[in-house]
């Protein structure tokens, strides 16, 4: 298959390796030397024991059969100014971000209650059907050793859910889950893509605030009693968030290993990553837009409405996030 993968950090970078090496023709739209890197060499992902290789395309790939969409949910702009000329009208385009995504809306069951308004989530696609839109909720830890090298931290218990937005079944939805599946990307089935949005959102309220304000790795927040506290709260608010907008986060589909932890506890979270780094930070997608569903579904969010304040006020202080 044609595979573009556009913005090919490290989860990027991931499936773009796993496919690639699969025989499939892998595009790769990045930028700085990580992207030169890849341009040069391919690219290289070390998987415990295991080293993938794999070259990529990496100018004009023209359409696509398949694309993903693996930018930060405060970066998607970007696909949506340079993205249309790899979708043809039979492309799939996978969203794989972290946090509410910004299709939360569209071909949500009428039996759901009605969210939030999405505006500050929406980066302007307009040039995608919906059966185009194909969500994906990434269970996987990997990092950047160095400029078109990276690791995985969980081998053997990566794990990708896929699903249309509006929770369709359908002959494209099957072949991508066995596509993934074949690479070495487990994805499993599911109903209901946004039980594993918010089985995953559940996870980063309960580590990824408290390790960007404190600095300290999941590891080290689970080893603290007050702050382990902090994130039972966290975790068990976001629970009732979900369930309040007619969602169950405790449906999303289980890893190879059992559960949805990745079991890399000693690893810093992708917000504190980029908060050190300097780069951009996904506070809306991660923690503005919970507090959002809390209040549209009028659900008490004590612990979230002291939590995000804060990690506003320091990414706001460092320049990473405009409110």
């Amino acid at each position: 298959m044609r595979i573009a993968v556009f913005g090919a950090g490290a989860v990027g970078g991931h499936i773009a390796a796993k496919l690639g090496a699969r025989g499939h023709e892998v595009s790769v739209v990045g930028r700085g030397a990580h992207f030169q890197a890849m341009r040069e060499r391919g690219v290289t992902l070390i998987h415990g024991a295991e080293t993938i290789h794999a070259r990529v395309r990496t100018a004009d790939p023209g359409v696509q059969d398949l694309v993903f969409v693996t930018l930060k949910a405060n970066a998607l702009r970007a696909f949506a100014l340079q993205g249309g000329g790899l979708v043809g009208r039979h492309t799939g385009v996978v969203f794989a971000q972290n946090g509410i995504p910004w299709w939360y809306a569209i071909g949500l069951a009428a039996d759901r209650p009605k969210p939030p308004a999405l505006a500050r989530l929406d980066p302007g696609i307009r040039f995608l059907d919906q059966k185009q839109i194909i969500g994906c909720v990434v269970y996987s830890a990997n990092m950047v050793r160095e400029p078109g090298v990276i690791v995985n931290n969980v081998p053997g218990n990566n794990m990708l859910v896929v699903g249309h937005a509006d929770d369709s079944d359908s002959v494209e939805i099957r072949a991508l889950r066995a596509l993934l599946t074949e690479a070495g990307l487990h994805s499993p089935p599911t109903d209901d893509i946004r039980a594993a949005v918010w089985g995953k959102l559940v996870q980063n309220l309960s580590t990824a605030a408290l390790c960007t304000l404190t600095g300290a790795t999941v590891k080290e927040v689970r080893e603290d009693a007050r702050l382990a506290e902090l994130a039972r709260r966290l975790a068990a608010e976001g629970r009732d968030i979900a369930r309040a907008h007619g969602v169950d986060p405790d449906r999303a589909p289980a890893r190879p290993s059992g559960g949805q932890s990745s079991g890399a506890i000693s690893h810093k979270p992708s917000l504190l990553q980029d908060y050190e780094l300097g780069r951009p930070m996904e506070v809306d997608a991660l923690l503005v837009a919970v507090l959002e569903f809390a209040r549209a579904a009028r659900v008490a969010g004590p612990t979230l409405e002291t939590i995000v304040p804060l990690v506003v006020h320091k990414a706001a202080a460092k320049g990473l996030y405009e409110d």
